[in-house]
């Protein structure tokens, strides 16, 4: 991550965020200008914002990049690069990390082998797609006869299932429209990278219609009531295509809610609680922790 005051920092995991060089700002330029030339595009001062994927070489392929440039949006060129992750953990792995505990890990993947809706929740950086990746992995080994469909705006999914489509966002093609696609696909379970808008909608129906099984993230900040959180987010992004929220909707399609946060007063990620969702009653979600 490029600041505007040319300093240069790398988030690792396991590790607190850390200075590691400076970068001028002709040389920062530069390096966007030539991301931006690779895919065809442009960044001016009039357009200067670039996002994209890196097609270079590894260890960047497939990175996710941003930039900005001076001097209307910044007073000097910002950039992140976000690496995938290199290599997919395994829930067992989870626990022996201590980020999770057994019991966490046993209702996981119970939900898995039982077809129960999963909701991933956390912040920025709290490593919800690299728990989806783990949990995308027991799937591929408990349900090998499955076919999955894998829905996200960037390429960031891992998944060694044998029998998968993975189908890309992009801005002429929305998250929506390929949910709707997805339905004639054959899929036995819905995988979606993360719900940013309305889609959430339509991703609920698919899942109460003869599609359980699914995997999910949403972004909502983590806390002591991180998996309501999760669903009034839900909730929120819902009324971007309803007037109303949809609760029982909700209830019946979600089964399961994983937090994850970064842990407290030390470097890495903690799951914070596995909760099961058991319905609804009288607008109350009735919620029940699996330890």
């Amino acid at each position: 991550m490029l600041n505007a005051d040319g300093q240069v920092w790398a988030d690792r995991l396991g590790r607190d965020m850390e200075p590691v060089t400076q970068m001028a700002p002709a040389a920062a330029e530069s390096l966007i200008a030539t991301v931006a030339s690779t895919i065809r595009s442009t960044v001016t001062r009039d357009n200067p914002i670039l996002e994209c994927e890196l097609p270079l070489a590894a260890p960047f392929s497939g990175a996710r990049f941003e930039a900005v440039i001076p001097p209307n949006v910044s007073p000097g060129p910002v950039f992140t690069i976000r690496r995938k992750a290199s290599a997919v953990f395994t829930l067992d792995q989870y626990v022996a990390a201590g980020i999770m505990t057994p019991s966490q890990c046993a209702a996981i993947k119970r939900a898995v082998r039982e077809r129960l809706n999963i909701l991933v929740v956390g912040g920025t950086g709290t490593g919800k797609t690299t728990l989806t990746n783990a949990i995308l992995a027991y799937m591929a080994e408990a349900a090998a006869a499955h076919r999955l469909v894998i829905i996200e705006d960037t390429s960031e999914i891992q998944c060694s299932a044998e029998n998968a489509v993975i189908l890309r966002a992009t801005d002429n093609v929305t998250m929506l429209r390929l949910l709707k696609t997805t339905m004639r696909l054959r899929p036995d379970r819905i995988i979606v990278g993360e719900v940013r808008g309305g889609e959430a909608l339509a991703l609920l129906k698919a899942w109460n219609t003869g599609h359980p099984g699914g995997v999910c993230t949403v972004h909502a900040n983590t806390h002591a009531n991180a998996a309501r959180a999760g669903l009034t987010r839900i909730e929120q992004l819902i009324q971007e295509a309803s007037s109303s929220p949809m609760r029982e909707l909700i209830a019946e399609a979600v089964d399961l809610i994983v937090s994850i946060a970064k842990a407290p007063n030390k470097p890495g990620r903690l799951v914070q609680e596995v909760v099961a969702v058991n319905g609804i009653v009288d607008g109350v979600y009735q919620l029940a922790n699996t330890e």
